[in-house]
């Protein structure tokens, strides 16, 4: 349940800083085909003249080349990973739009904690039950792309809406189940990040997820040219350890679940006999 809590609480204040940033400064998606037009100047080819436009800047994506069959295995369960997460990260945000701008219209500090518990609640009722199908991966993502919509950690906005001491509790709370408020997204260095950022893109290239504008700076060409040097920099061993040491957290995982599923059955067949 501890889990569970200080995901809503991550979420509640992701979507708080979301609702600032877009309160103060609307986002709108760039359409790839969309025009600009400029100053009225005019280029004349073959006696026609023509009215000069400016295009929208685009990114042509290509598909990543692994060479790392370990990589690759990698990105696909992340894929699946980003796809489950991503709604969470931009519903609250898209829900929660107008805090601040409720905040600001309340006078009395008491009634605006009172406005800040009622919303922390309805996200608590709202989120818990699709929270708890979430992994620890899928937490530590749904961290990152917190900080990748608002431009702040968890653990800035836990500080900022509470206090430092509370963003230690919730951080050391968090580090029990090997996650952290201080986690910073960062494409650029981080290879697993990277591999976030080009499925979002990809995601909202092909319309599979709605788009929502980052918060952060985000350079996609320095993080595929890190990403690049690092395939290039692999140990000639690199897929046949890790190959190995994944089959082994497979067959771990797949005897822990079998126990759990016995145990399970052993407590529903002693239930059933009660009940006889």
């Amino acid at each position: 349940m501890m889990k569970y809590s200080y995901l809503i609480h991550v979420m509640f204040l992701g979507c708080f800083a979301f609702a600032k940033a877009q309160s103060t400064q609307p986002a709108q998606p760039v359409k790839v085909d969309s025009v600009k037009q400029v100053a009225n100047d005019f280029y004349y080819l073959d006696g026609d003249s023509v009215k000069q436009i400016e295009l929208d800047e685009v990114m042509l994506l290509q598909r990543l080349k692994f060479k790392s069959e370990y990589e690759q295995i990698k990105y696909a369960i992340l894929k699946r990973k980003v796809r489950k997460v991503w709604p969470y990260a931009k519903l609250a945000a898209e829900r929660l739009i107008e805090i601040e701008k409720r905040l600001d219209a309340i006078d009395s500090p008491r009634k605006k904690r009172q406005y800040t518990k009622m919303v922390e609640d309805y996200i608590q009722n709202e989120f818990t039950a699709e929270l708890k199908k979430l992994s620890m991966t899928e937490g530590q993502i749904l961290i990152k792309l917190i900080h990748r919509q608002t431009g702040n950690t968890s653990y800035e906005l836990v500080k900022q809406m509470r206090s430092g001491w509370s963003a230690f509790w919730f951080n050391t709370t968090a580090n029990m189940f090997d996650m952290s408020l201080k986690t910073e997204y960062n494409p650029s260095k981080d290879v697993e990040d990277f591999y976030i950022e080009d499925i979002l893109l990809n995601e909202f290239k092909f319309e599979t997820l709605p788009f929502q504008e980052a918060a952060t700076d985000i350079n996609y060409i320095d993080g595929l040219n890190n990403w690049k040097t690092f395939e290039n920099s692999l140990p000639a061993d690199y897929d046949k350890t890790n190959l190995a040491a994944r089959e082994e957290r497979i067959k771990k995982y797949l005897e822990k679940k079998a126990k759990k599923d016995a145990k399970a059955k052993r407590k529903a067949d002693r239930r059933k006999a009660r009940e006889n």
